[in-house]
């Protein structure tokens, strides 16, 4: 690490936060072996050490004892600690979750919280975070790096614009990667994608997971070659109907679901009041004579269905 210049990231002032499994799971020799894996893996952080050696099978695993025996949330007045973050980080960290949080409460720093976690747990494992467009890549893209304490050498963006040719070395060189579902479901299919080596899938926009949209080819794809990745659902609005959802869950392999509406009082004390005023506003002149137009070609043709309609009626026999 010596005459290495740091990245200047919230996660440099993260602290450890020990879990709530019971104490007699947390012994001190394990504690020992964590902090230890842990060391290892600030040491991985170096973008030398990437890609690993062929034949460093080890570095392919998990570097601590249990999944989640050791994990990290940011700490030490970095940022306002808040409790329904906290409980969603850790239940998407031990289960595939479907997170739905009212826009601007969070959801990113969530999957910050996951994405680094796992980016630390598994070394030699891929961290991807898809986004139905190019614009949204861009977007979480940057409000991930502002969080992430990861190098931006192992992270890359991958969209439309990237060719071919060249995500295949980016795939291997590469940890982080944030790009559109389309273009993971063709490297996949096209055997570019390291499919194995993926153990944290994010997902934002998740409600678009309907029928044959990308992301459910994505999953589908990925589940042919490894079971061993999570899932991190993100939804300001995950369905009109309860049958949306189910399909949602389904497609994306979730089986938890984080919940907070804006009247849920763990957000209420970061939530906004809202005032919603309607206001009508004319169509004016040019506007009312073209919608007049429309409203007397549509009466023409009403008039004569309806005249149509009414013989047929009369006189059944002669149709």
């Amino acid at each position: 690490m010596k005459g290495r210049s740091r990245q200047v990231t919230l996660f440099q002032t993260w602290g450890t936060q020990p879990t709530s499994a019971p104490a007699a799971e947390k012994e001190e020799e394990e504690e020992a072996a964590l902090l230890a894996a842990a060391m290892e893996a600030e040491a991985a952080d170096s973008p030398s050490s990437w890609p690993p050696p062929s034949g460093a099978s080890a570095a392919r695993g998990f570097i601590g004892g249990a999944p989640g025996a050791l994990w990290m949330f940011p700490s030490g007045g970095c940022v306002e600690e808040r409790a329904y973050q906290v409980r969603a980080s850790w239940e998407a960290l031990l289960a595939n979750t479907l997170l739905c949080l009212p826009t601007g409460l969070g959801k990113t720093l969530v999957a910050a919280v996951v994405m680094y976690n796992f980016y630390r747990w598994f070394p030699g494992g891929k961290i991807l975070f898809l986004a139905p467009t190019k614009p949204l890549v861009a977007q979480q893209r940057e409000a991930c790096t502002r969080l992430l304490g990861i190098p931006a050498a192992h992270m890359a963006e991958m969209t439309g614009g990237t060719q071919i040719v060249d995500r295949k070395e980016i795939w291997r060189t590469k940890r982080v990667f944030f790009l559109t579902p389309q273009i993971m479901a063709n490297d996949l299919s096209r055997g570019t994608c390291p499919a194995a080596e993926i153990k944290c899938l994010v997902i934002d926009e998740a409600h678009k997971a309907l029928g044959n949209h990308a992301y459910c080819q994505v999953v589908k794809e990925l589940c042919k070659y490894t079971k061993e990745f999570r899932v991190l659902a993100l939804s300001a609005t995950p369905g009109s109907d309860a049958k949306a959802v189910q399909q949602v869950i389904t497609n994306l392999l979730i089986s938890h679901i984080e919940l907070c509406s804006e009247d849920s009082p763990d957000i209420q004390p970061y939530s906004h009041e809202r005032q919603i005023e309607k206001c009508v506003v004319p169509l004016g002149k040019e506007l009312t004579e073209i919608q007049n137009a429309y409203i007397r070609l549509i009466k023409r043709g009403v008039i004569y269905l309806c005249a149509l309609a009414s013989t047929c009626l009369a006189f059944p026999s002669n149709f």
